[in-house]
C-alpha cells in the first residue's frame, strides 16, 4: 500500500470516528451513522489496497 494512500485512509477513519463521537454526544443518530459509514468506507479502501499489494507479489 502506498504511504500516501495509507495516511489518507487513516485520516478518513479518524474523521469518521470523530463524526460518530460527535453524533453520539449530541444525540444525532444520523451523524453517528454517517461516521460509522465513513469508517467502513475507509476499511474497504484499506482492504482493496492490501489486495492490490498482494497481487503484486
Amino acid at each position: 500500500m502506498a504511504t500516501d494512500d495509507k495516511v489518507r485512509n487513516m485520516a478518513e477513519k479518524a474523521r469518521g470516528k470523530a463524526k460518530e463521537a460527535a453524533g453520539r454526544a449530541t444525540g444525532d443518530r444520523t451523524m453517528e451513522a454517517k461516521g460509522r459509514g465513513t469508517q467502513m468506507k475507509s476499511d474497504v479502501k484499506q482492504a482493496a489496497e492490501k489486495l492490490k499489494d498482494a497481487g503484486k507479489d
